[in-house]
C-alpha cells in the first residue's frame, strides 16, 4: 500500500493554510525521512501508527513519539522513522497565518515541535479522533476544513488581529523573489530600519528576514529536485542553483548540506530509492 493524496483547503482558508497532504503505507521497507526546513509549519495527524522522530531541529529537544504534532519553521532538519508502515495526514501551515488559525504567532513555535494537543487544545484532540475514524480522504480533507474554519472565526486571543502589515510585507517579498530579495531593500520598502525589520521578523516568524530567504531558496530548490527525480530526468546542479538564485553549484551543495544534513546525492537516495540518478546529473562540490 502507498498512498499519497493531495488537497487544497477551502478557499478562505488558502491565505493560512497551502495544503493537506495525506499519507499511507504498509509492506515497505523500514527506513528514515527527513523533515526538511521549509516556509511552512507543519501540523500532522497520525492515523494508525503513532510518528517516531529519532532527532529533532532542536538537538536539545529528545527523541519522542507523537500521535499527533506541530512544528514550526526550522533550519536543520527532523529525522522520522518507521517500521515499514505510517499513515497521517500533514497539515501545511503560513506563518502569518498562525494568529489567526492557533492563536499565538510561529515565532513561539519556532524550531520546536510539540504534541499538537498542547496547541489545539481539547478540539484538536477531538478531531485527531474523527480523522482516524473517517471512511475515506475526502472525509478527512473536509472535516479539516471544517475545523480550521471554526478556528478562523474565533476571537483574537489577546494578541491582535494579524501581524503588523510591514512583516507582512517584507514576508510577502520575499516569497516573491523567491528568497533572492536582499533584506536591506526589504528594510527599505516597509520603512524600517534593518535591525528593527529582524527583530520584529523574528519575533513573528521564528526567522529572521535572511534566514527565511535561505529556506524559501531551499525549499524551491529540493522540490524542483525531487520533481525532476520522480520524472527521472534529475537536473545538473549547476543549473539547478543559478535557477534558484545561489551564486554557483559549490553553494547551492553547501546550502543543501546545512539545511537538510546531507548532500544532495544521499537525499536523493533516502527518498526515491527506486530512482537513480543518470551519470554526474547530481555532482557535488
Amino acid at each position: 500500500m502507498d498512498e499519497h493524496p493531495l488537497a487544497r483547503p477551502a478557499p478562505p482558508l488558502r491565505p493560512y493554510v497551502s495544503s493537506y497532504a495525506g499519507y499511507r503505507q504498509a509492506g515497505v521497507p523500514p527506513g528514515r525521512h527527513r523533515g526538511l526546513p521549509s516556509p511552512r509549519l507543519t501540523l500532522i495527524f497520525t492515523l494508525d501508527e503513532p510518528l517516531t522522530l529519532a532527532g529533532h531541529p532542536d538537538p536539545g529537544q529528545a527523541p519522542g513519539t507523537y500521535g499527533t504534532l506541530i512544528g514550526g519553521l526550522h533550519t536543520s532538519p527532523a529525522l522520522i522513522t518507521h517500521q515499514g508502515r505510517q499513515s497521517g495526514i500533514q497539515v501545511g501551515l503560513h506563518p502569518l497565518g498562525t494568529r489567526a488559525l492557533l492563536g499565538l504567532p510561529a515565532g513561539e513555535l519556532a524550531s520546536i515541535d510539540l504534541p499538537a494537543d498542547a496547541v489545539l487544545g481539547r478540539q484538536g484532540t477531538d478531531l485527531g479522533d474523527r480523522l482516524r475514524t473517517a471512511r475515506s480522504w475526502p472525509e478527512r480533507f473536509a472535516l479539516l476544513d471544517a475545523y480550521l474554519l471554526r478556528c478562523l472565526s474565533r476571537e483574537p486571543r489577546g494578541l491582535g488581529a494579524g501581524p503588523v502589515p510591514e512583516v507582512v510585507r517584507a514576508w510577502r517579498l520575499l516569497v516573491r523573489s523567491r528568497g533572492t530579495a536582499p533584506v536591506a531593500t526589504l528594510a527599505e520598502d516597509v520603512g524600517w530600519s534593518t535591525r528593527h525589520l529582524t527583530a520584529r521578523f523574528r519575533q513573528e516568524t521564528g526567522l529572521t528576514p535572511k534566514t527565511a530567504a535561505r529556506v524559501i531558496r531551499f525549499d524551491r530548490a529540493r522540490r524542483l529536485l525531487g520533481d525532476a527525480a520522480r520524472s527521472d530526468s534529475p537536473p545538473l546542479l549547476a543549473d539547478l542553483a543559478v535557477r534558484c538564485g545561489y551564486f554557483d553549484q559549490a553553494h547551492l551543495a553547501r546550502e543543501f548540506r546545512s539545511l537538510a544534513g546531507c548532500p544532495p546525492s544521499q537525499w536523493l537516495a533516502e527518498e526515491f530509492r527506486n530512482v537513480q540518478a543518470p551519470g554526474d546529473a547530481i555532482e557535488e562540490c
